[in-house]
């Protein structure tokens, strides 16, 4: 049975839209998603179905959450072909020096137009290097995001949902699902 990747956008961060690790795992079972397995606090849950169609899918978690928690956060699935993909196309693989901690991947929900990413890869606010690929945003960060102007211009240049992990989440969740794969 296929193993997809959940990343949810927004869910408990500075208090907000807080649901629990054990409570996505309940959203995930009452849809008959087969043994959902959740990733520290930000909304990430790895688990089977024969579901083909994960727009729907997608709706379905948010419309679930929705329900149950009184909020709606954004839903990006990838299957973990996807995800090995993802991380097989990294711009910066090649590159010494790079802290996999400064590394991000932010997940769209829809990959941007060519205007779009026209406009993405003209953003120039700091030292941040930003590659797009498809449905990802790849982003190093060389001074830490902490500080960094560049994600709030993201958001105001594509209007496409999206949530962001940093390179040892990104890898991380495609163990655990190539785990579940195999089990």
């Amino acid at each position: 049975m296929p193993a997809i990747i959940c990343l949810l956008r927004g869910v408990n961060v500075g208090g907000h839209n807080k649901i629990g690790m054990d409570s996505l795992r309940d959203v995930c079972s009452s849809l008959n998603l087969r043994g959902p397995q959740t990733y520290i606090q930000s909304g990430n849950v790895i688990f089977g179905t024969t579901e083909r169609n994960l727009a729907k899918l997608a709706r379905r978690i948010e419309d679930c959450i929705e329900k149950g928690y009184g909020f709606r956060p954004n839903v990006m699935l990838r299957t973990a072909a996807e995800m090995r993909h993802v991380i097989a196309r990294n711009p910066f693989a090649s590159r010494k020096n790079i802290d996999p901690a400064k590394l991000v991947v932010s997940f769209l929900a829809e990959a941007p137009g060519a205007e779009d990413a026209k406009r993405l890869l003209e953003i120039k606010v700091g030292p941040e290097e930003l590659c797009v690929s498809g449905r990802e945003l790849y982003i190093y960060f060389p001074d830490g995001q902490g500080r960094s102007k560049l994600p709030p211009v993201l958001e105001r240049t594509v209007k496409i949902p999206a949530t962001a992990r940093n390179w040892n989440t990104v890898n991380k969740l495609l163990a655990m699902a190539e785990e579940l794969e195999s089990a």
